[in-house]
């Protein structure tokens, strides 16, 4: 991994310092500067860790300029077609996919741990009934480690697996609590005839008046959303759940961080933003007006759903993303919905137009999952919970690669300190 390129430092006053080049698999050859502070007295400065490597790691690539993501090196669109979820979270926390006997028998253990502690039920009750199902999933996930603790001896492979998949399995049935809750409804537990993500559907959906039957066109749309969000490299609630692990916390309060994290507008909550902005357009004949309000700099509004933070070409996620709300609305009849023909125009506006282009601006995966997400009976609140259900396989193996790393040691960021110099106290009596 490390090259015999050296980069070296010159420092008025000082002799030059070098220091090794690391060369990735893909991406951009890195600086190691473990020794800066020890060789030279100095520390860099990397608001928003923009030019940073946190860690080394094997399990997601995104090439930006490209419009690339890989999961264990394949790319996520032949995932997406050709794999469910639950094969995609085996090839994640293991590194291949699996054989069909493996695929078998995850999925089966997966099912025998998706019912929850029967007092972990009670937990909700405590929560208002208008509460933000992230704030009762920040709960009550975080309430796991109360509840599921026997197994914590993280040197000890079996004891992390056992954790992976009490968390994987759980999350469908703690989301599909925090809805029915919100809704007044009576909990559903689990069907272990069903898949994965069917059953999810039948938590989320279902109720003891009838049996609910999942469509299978609405379960396959869902499991690719599943799989589109699963991991996405170092990003802030992965960042997130990666520090709190460092200390060497218990994942499921280091997952409940992670779903802390998640919840931010600037993170998790970007398809809700983007469905509440459609609303707010509400017609095709005022997209126009709102593509100048979003090219004029004096003007607050923001197109959402356009531009990607990492990606500087066209999000892969966000074609796959396309086809599967065409699916969706197809299956049930929508295809003159009205936000759906709204963002079609605001779309093919916005890929036409010199400043989006010049800009790069393409619809991200978030302009889609809201449309897809509203047509399946899943209300804007819920969105980032479903976020936080398909990001937990990401975590947890995210939060295992960091401790078995023998490189790692707990998460202790340098500051630039800027505030006021070191001062004495003035007695009371004299203060001013």
């Amino acid at each position: 991994m490390t090259t015999e390129r050296k980069a070296t430092l010159n420092i008025d006053g000082q002799a030059p310092v070098e220091f090794p080049i690391m060369s990735p698999t893909h991406g951009n050859d890195c600086i190691d500067i473990r020794t800066l502070g020890g060789k030279t007295g100095l520390f860099t400065y990397d608001s928003g860790f923009l030019s940073t490597a946190s860690c080394k790691s094997k399990i997601a690539f995104i090439d930006g300029d490209k419009g690339e993501l890989l999961y264990r090196g394949y790319p996520i669109e032949q995932l997406a077609e050709q794999c469910n979820f639950l094969e995609v979270a085996y090839l994640l926390k293991n590194g291949e996919l699996p054989s069909q006997t493996q695929k078998t028998t995850f999925e089966k253990t997966i099912k025998n741990h998706t019912m929850v502690h029967e007092q972990l039920v009670k937990l909700f009750q405590g929560f208002r009934r208008d509460a933000h199902p992230m704030a009762v999933m920040v709960g009550v996930v975080g309430a796991l480690s109360a509840f599921y603790h026997e197994a914590m001896d993280f040197s000890d492979a079996e004891h992390r697996s056992i954790s992976f998949n009490r968390i994987v399995a759980k999350m469908p049935t703690i989301v599909a609590m925090a809805y029915k809750y919100s809704m007044g409804q009576p909990f559903m537990y689990p069907r272990n005839d069903l898949d994965y993500t069917a059953n999810f559907m039948h938590m989320m959906f279902g109720t003891p008046c009838e049996e609910y039957k999942p469509n299978p066109v609405l379960v396959r749309a869902l499991d690719i959303i599943f799989t589109l969000h699963a991991d996405h490299e170092q990003n802030a609630s992965t960042s997130t759940v990666r520090l709190a692990g460092s200390s060497g916390a218990n994942p499921f309060a280091c997952i409940s961080a992670g779903i802390a994290c998640l919840w931010g507008p600037a993170h998790g909550g970007a398809n809700e933003a983007c469905l509440n902005m459609l609303e707010e357009i509400g017609d095709v004949s005022r997209v126009g007006e709102y593509i100048a309000r979003a090219k004029d700099k004096n003007d607050s509004f923001k197109l959402m759903g356009f531009g990607h933070r990492v990606y500087k070409n066209f999000d892969p996620r966000a074609k796959l993303m396309r086809k599967v709300c065409n699916e969706v609305l197809t299956e049930l009849g929508l295809e003159n919905d009205r936000l759906f023909k709204l963002a079609m125009e605001l779309e093919k506006i916005a890929l036409e137009d010199p400043y989006f282009v010049e800009k790069k601006l393409y619809p991200n995966v978030d302009f889609y999952s809201g449309i897809v997400q509203k047509a399946l009976g899943i209300p804007t609140s819920m969105f980032t919970c479903i976020f936080a259900l398909a990001r937990t396989v990401g975590w947890m193996t995210q939060w295992e690669e960091m401790i078995t790393d023998p490189e790692y040691k707990i998460g202790r960021p340098r500051q630039l300190y800027i505030g006021a110099a070191k001062r004495d106290v003035v007695p009371l009596a004299k203060r001013g």
